[in-house]
């Protein structure tokens, strides 16, 4: 049987890739990891503008929302598997790997002939893109101390709204000049270019186990579980009430199935597993469950206005798919910029608190501000809730992983990666699917009787008279306005959770170090009597650490900055 010492014991028995590079090299490898990541977005993010015309083209008109919907359910599912993969068989293969597997999804893409396999290679893409997302940021964390970490991954965060804003533009440039299969033709090779020269550049450190005795290592009960339980709760949740009924025998006989997976995920994880994928004892740190609890719901509002702040533009505005790329962008060069900004400004003074503060209450203020939205509302005036909404965002995604891994010890730092973005995305996934609940349950309450059947298209509006198409676009604006009320409580609640995140600063916790400690803490406290036994000296859990700290320091001050 498995457990947390257990665990814990088998953790620092992988080899450790820890690699602090040089600055020379050190840029070198980042410029690869930002170039690779922006491809990855522009990926997941182009292909929108070209949904209409796949739709067409491939006679999808009814299902085509199952692109985006099939590639994030991937994306998702395969998340907390590449944490412990790279840990097992190193960062750089796996890297690779998902590198590969974007440039063939991309290229099957590319030459799909019907709607179906469109829609199973864009969750290769998905997986591909899910992978690079991932190892990006845990190889950084690998070649660059935590000190310096904050001021790396803001960067990298950049690179995330720059592909949210060239893959729309790039994608629409290929759609006016050529065919939406050259868009994908144009990822393809773009993606094994990256990957060669992340081949070339990404540094190694070689496996000490051979690949049998590495794959032994897997949790294959915990994959397997996870896998199905993610894939069956995802697919009827994105599918339910638009696709298929909620009260349908399939719906609710995958949310069963999917939800005992899940359970069983649990069990696996907490008493069998002896590297599992999500160590059960990261939820006794409060800091990482509050965390993690602020990336789900993020994580939905983000991927909401991602694609509802379109919609909006281009439905009850009347905007070109250009206009509303344009105006979105606004929300996307905040994130960027705040994005660098943030992250220098965690390296230099060595605390990220109250970044995390001022990110949540600006973009709780965005999201208010939303409500002014109307029908007419002037372009510049849209732009001011996009613009604080970006600030905010760049404040909060790399910042809040900094203080994840803040709070864990080095030998997790892949794991607690990987589980924050599977949070995110399953959070994603989980807040598209509601918000398009919403959408569509608002559509059928203020569209004209006649015109019913639009509930059931987002994408296009037909040529109506004057009147017509003015109380259509009345209902498509009511609409859009409660997809926006629905995001202010669950950005608000990550505002909340602010309270319980404790600034630690940016000191490593030292696996041995605090295992030391944390055995004679246990020893103190059973007596002198109690006969040390074999692997006491191992640290049990991530909560122990904070108690630890807490114990040693019962102020809870930076004893570097003297700061609480």
């Amino acid at each position: 049987m498995g457990g947390d010492r257990e665990a814990t014991k088998a953790e620092k028995a992988l080899h450790d890739q820890t690699d602090i590079l040089p600055l020379k090299k050190l840029l070198v490898v980042f410029a690869t990891l930002a170039v690779t990541l922006l491809v990855s977005f522009i990926d997941q993010n182009g292909i929108s503008v070209t949904l209409p015309t796949i739709a067409a083209d491939l006679n999808a008109g009814a299902t085509i929302s199952w692109a985006g919907t099939s590639s994030l359910i991937a994306n998702t599912t395969f998340q907390m598997l590449y944490g412990r993969f790279s840990d097992i068989f190193g960062r750089k293969a796996v890297f690779l790997t998902a590198i590969g597997l974007l440039s063939l999804g991309d290229l099957l893409c590319g030459c799909s002939q019907n709607a179906a396999m469109f829609y199973v290679f864009r969750a290769v893409a998905g997986i591909g893109g899910g992978g690079i997302t991932n190892l990006a940021m845990i190889i950084v964390s690998d070649v660059v101390t935590l000190e310096q970490r904050g001021k790396y991954q803001g960067i990298l965060g950049s690179m995330v709204g720059l592909g949210n804003v060239l893959g729309p533009f790039l994608a629409a440039a290929f759609m006016e000049r050529a065919t939406w299969r050259a868009f994908f033709f144009m990822l393809a090779p773009l993606g094994v270019v990256v990957g060669i020269i992340a081949f070339v550049f990404l540094p190694s450190k070689p496996r000490e186990d051979s690949f049998k005795n590495s794959a032994k290592k897997i949790d294959y009960a915990g994959s397997l579980t996870s896998s199905l339980g993610v894939i069956l709760v995802l697919i009827p949740i994105s599918g339910g009430g638009a696709y298929f009924p909620w009260n349908s025998a399939m719906v609710i006989s995958m949310l069963t199935i999917g939800g005992l997976a899940l359970v069983s995920f649990v069990i696996v994880e907490w008493k069998f597993a002896k590297l599992p994928m999500m160590p059960v004892s990261i939820f006794k740190n409060k800091v990482i469950v509050v965390l993690l609890t602020q990336s789900f719901l993020f994580g939905a509002v983000y991927q909401s206005y991602l694609y509802y702040v379109p919609l909006y533009l281009q439905n009850a505005h009347q905007f070109s798919v250009i206009q509303s790329a344009a105006i979105y962008i606004s929300l996307v060069v905040c994130q960027s910029l705040f994005s660098i900004l943030s992250g220098q400004y965690i390296s230099r003074v060595k605390r990220y608190g109250e970044v995390i503060w001022a990110g949540f209450g600006l973009w709780t203020l965005g999201a208010g501000l939303t409500l002014i939205y109307e029908r007419d509302t002037r372009p510049g005036i849209i732009v001011i809730p996009l613009l604080i909404i970006g600030i905010g965002v760049g404040f909060i995604f790399q910042p809040t992983l900094v203080a994840m891994q803040a709070h864990s010890i080095k030998s997790r730092r892949a794991v607690i990666t990987s589980n924050r973005n599977f949070f995110r995305c399953a959070g994603g996934a989980c807040g598209l699917a509601v918000s398009a609940a919403v959408l569509q349950a608002t559509l059928r309450a203020n569209l004209p009787p006649e015109f019913g059947d639009l509930s059931n298209s987002t994408y296009s509006i037909p040529q109506l008279d004057e009147q017509d198409m003015s109380r259509v676009l009345d209902a498509y604006m009511a609409a859009s306005r409660a997809v926006f009320i629905l995001q202010i409580p669950l950005i608000g609640l990550c505002f909340l959770g602010c309270f319980f995140i404790k600034d630690r600063g940016l000191t490593p916790i030292d696996d041995e170090k605090n295992s030391a400690t944390s055995s004679a803490s246990r020893d103190e406290e059973e007596g002198p009597s109690t006969e040390k036994q074999p692997g006491n000296e191992e640290q049990s859990s991530d909560g122990q650490i904070l108690s630890t700290t807490l114990s040693a320091n019962p102020r809870g001050v930076d004893r570097r900055t003297g700061s609480p």
